[in-house]
């Protein structure tokens, strides 16, 4: 029977910085603690953290992200030069195909859901 997660209790963090070719400002060391991947790996969840800086992101078509800022703020630019900005109890769903900046103002931490279809 599955168990219920707790995104509280204490696993061992990932650590990483973006692409050298996709960052604009900075080199920021991003956490992540994935609490949760489904057996066919098509859901991660978890909490990210990471330091100011930014870079380009570019999410495949099948790929999306549901996140809630639990402290800091970010800012995500898209092509159109719209940009969103997240704070504290706030959310945001990046879509699948979306193209433009990630931006962290202020170091933030968050919780994540990334999900993964299959386009076959």
């Amino acid at each position: 029977m599955p168990s219920l997660i707790s995104f509280s209790q204490a696993i061992e963090p990932v650590y990483s910085h973006p692409r050298e070719d996709r960052r604009l400002h900075g080199n920021p060391q991003r956490t992540t603690w994935s609490h949760f991947q489904s057996d066919d790996g098509l859901v991660d969840a978890g909490v990210w953290a990471c330091e100011v800086g930014s870079w380009r992101i570019a999410f495949p078509a099948g790929q999306e992200e549901f996140f809630t800022v639990l402290s800091g703020r970010v800012r995500l630019h898209d092509e159109q030069g719209k940009v969103s900005e997240v704070g504290p109890g706030e959310a945001l769903l990046i879509p699948a195909g979306f193209t433009g900046v990630f931006e962290v103002v202020e170091p933030v931490r968050k919780y994540y859901v990334i999900v993964q279809r299959n386009l076959a």
